[in-house]
């Protein structure tokens, strides 16, 4: 661990404690061994005048929700310190009545709810608190001989504690440990199997305390041979259909689409090869919380997918039927982790944060369970410790109270063609919006950097190339497991020509991007589309295919052979459940086509108004990206469930094509 305390930053703060707090709670974020999403504590003590211009000493505790790592003043429940400590006093309390008091306790009602472990913070008598789940820590505690190593590492001034569930019998434990404790002796708590506390009245010393007892644990670790991981290079990567077809054995068994992410790092592809994984991760996570995030163990698979899948399902059923109480309801039966051998692990999640958070948990605990081998076995919580938090009332009472509303598309994968600019942009970003997991394929490779991130994938892709279409489609399949919805977009427009006029090559060009490359695209993502979930295809035509013009035959054909290609895929993919639509957009001006000169030169040669000829339909409307791509969303969702073979034009309405 190094120190990232910086004295001019801090200084920014001096005057106050909760922005203080904020920021040296950042520098325990940004060290992902010491807290993984949502996992570890901070707090500050602090007096407040209230209402009635009287003192009141509160408690700012990290709210629930907030990540220390980008945490803000306001990421922090202001609670009242009396009702605090005397809930701490109580012999009994019922989780679900500590978080309903704590929450009536705090002074800002608009603040995240406090975190279950603010009793705790409000017991230790310093002015800051910092909790942290240090993999170090975490690991050696986890282990036969936990106990003992601590005591060696942490020295006589640390108090050790054994597992106790988190909640309010964990604040009340520590509460009647440290009644009658000499805090002046005391360095540092630590809870077995779960993680560390340190404490102080100055903001720098409570930080850095932490950072030099995890440089102990980190040595101590180092010492007996715990470090690094197995590493090794995959024996192959998994096809496109192979993670599609894993993944719809896994939806099907979630009971909607999912995300699917392959890890097929050197230390990833180790750990898939390492002899003992499976019987090492049957022994639990590296602390109870993680059990939320990637239930008790592992799916590894074989080759036969449903089968691997549906045996895991039956073993959670009989984990639940070992340990259930009265009043559970058994959660899904879906697995969050992979173990794929020889190619590596995988993240399954509905959203791509999910997938990005189970992956990070996963990395650090393929490393924590190797090392805790190496310090005489890994021996974590017990499985009936596991399911209690896994079960916990509170986390059983957001089941009754319902996730609300989720996006339309969550866990679905998109894959759009000519994306990187126009129609195509304003689809991609309103299928991201919706939820949708989006790889975006275009010629321009500024894709790229416009599409990136755990949401979105760009990917430079020229149509006209059938490897090219298979590499993305390929790497599409490896960050998000499938593909659901394609909108096959990419076009050219060539120049306005008579028939006798046009080149061979300006109209093989045209052919082959507005109807071979969506034939390509079509071709490679169809076994893929088999595998999806609610899977659907737009194919972005024109009005030239109803309403053809003269000097425009090259595209008029070819997007005319377009719209007959999307008709017979309608007859071909329906015993599939694969819908496919078409939409014929028209006069769509703000798009890379239309400059304001040319848009200028073309209401002149009708003898309009530039207003005038950009409404010259029916309607009088002018037609944009986002009206298109607002179609495409309805023909994507519940309203089209039952359709297939449509043409819907876009146009404002057109009397030549009506």
């Amino acid at each position: 661990m190094k120190s990232l305390w910086n004295d001019a930053d801090a200084k920014k703060y001096a005057n106050d404690p909760v922005a203080l707090r904020a920021y040296t709670s950042r520098l325990l974020g940004q060290e992902p061994s010491l807290v993984q999403h949502g996992g570890g504590n901070t707090s500050v003590k602090a007096s407040r005048t209230n209402l009635f211009g009287e003192p009141e000493e509160l408690l700012y505790v990290k709210g629930s929700g907030w990540d220390l790592a980008t945490i803000e003043p306001q990421g922090f429940a202001p609670v009242k310190m009396e009702i605090l400590l005397r809930m701490a006093q109580l012999e009994h309390l019922s989780d679900t009545d500590m978080v309903r008091e704590q929450k009536a306790a705090m002074t800002n009602p608009s603040a995240p709810n406090p975190s279950v472990e603010a009793i705790m913070h409000a017991i230790i008598p310093f002015k800051f608190v910092e909790h942290t789940h240090s993999d170090a820590v975490v690991t050696l505690t986890n282990t036969p001989k936990g106990k003992e190593f601590a005591r060696e590492v942490f020295g006589p001034n640390a108090l050790l504690v054994d597992y106790v569930m988190p909640g309010f019998v964990l604040a009340r434990r520590i509460y009647e440990l440290t009644r009658d404790a000499d805090w002046t002796k005391l360095e540092t708590i630590v809870l077995l199997n779960h993680g560390i506390f340190t404490f102080h009245d100055d903001a720098k010393i409570a930080y850095e305390k932490m950072i030099e007892l995890v440089t102990k644990a980190e040595k101590f670790l180092i010492s007996k041979g715990a470090e690094g991981a197995l590493k090794s290079k995959p024996d192959s990567t998994p096809t496109s259909l192979e993670m599609a077809t894993l993944r719809n054995a896994l939806g099907k068994q979630m009971g909607k689409p999912l995300l699917l992410r392959l890890n097929n790092s050197e230390e990833a592809v180790g750990f898939s090869k390492w002899e003992i994984a499976n019987a090492v991760t049957d022994k639990g996570t590296v602390t109870p919380d993680h059990v939320i995030h990637v239930k008790p163990r592992p799916l590894f698979v074989n080759g036969d997918f449903e089968k691997d899948v549906m045996a895991f399902s039956d073993d959670y059923k009989k984990y639940f039927d070992r340990h259930k109480k009265e009043g559970h309801s058994i959660l899904d039966t879906c697995p969050r982790w992979v173990v794929w051998p020889g190619k590596g692990c995988l993240s399954i999640a509905t959203t791509a944060k999910g997938v990005r958070i189970i992956d990070d948990i996963i990395t650090h605990t393929r490393r924590c369970l190797q090392w805790g081998e190496k310090l005489g076995g890994w021996k974590p919580v017990s499985e009936a410790d596991l399911f209690d938090v896994e079960y916990w009332e509170l986390e059983q009472a957001k089941l009754k109270v319902g996730g609300g509303s989720k996006p339309m598309l969550q866990g679905q994968v998109a894959v759009v063609t000519g994306g990187a600019s126009g129609i195509g942009k304003a689809i991609a970003e309103a299928l991201k919006a919706q939820g949708a997991a989006v790889a975006v394929l275009d010629m321009n490779p500024e894709v790229e950097a416009l599409f990136k991130g755990d949401q979105t994938l760009g990917v430079t892709c020229n149509v006209t190339d059938e490897k090219s279409i298979a590499d993305a489609i390929h790497k599409t399949a490896l960050k998000f497991g499938g593909v659901d919805i394609l909108i096959t977009n990419a076009g050219t427009f060539p120049p306005g020509k008579k028939i006798e006029e046009i080149s061979e090559k300006e109209w093989t060009t045209a052919v082959d991007i507005n109807l071979s490359g969506h034939w390509r695209t079509l071709k490679a993502a169809i076994p893929l589309l088999k595998q999806g979930f609610s899977p659907s295809v737009i194919i972005v035509g024109s009005k030239n295919v109803p309403a053809p013009g003269p000097g425009a035959s090259a595209y008029s054909t070819s997007k005319a052979g377009l719209t007959q290609l999307g008709r017979v895929a309608a007859l071909e993919l329906a015993p599939y459940g694969v819908r496919v639509n078409t939409i014929h957009p028209d006069a769509v001006f703000d798009t890379g086509i239309w400059s304001e000169e040319v848009i200028a030169n073309r209401a002149k040669h009708y003898g309009l108004t530039v207003e005038q000829y950009k409404t010259k339909n029916l309607l009088k409307a002018e037609i944009t990206s986002k009206n298109v791509a607002d179609l495409v969303l309805s023909m994507v969702g519940p309203a089209f469930a039952r359709t297939t073979g449509a043409q819907i034009p876009i146009d404002g309405g057109n009397d030549r094509v009506i």
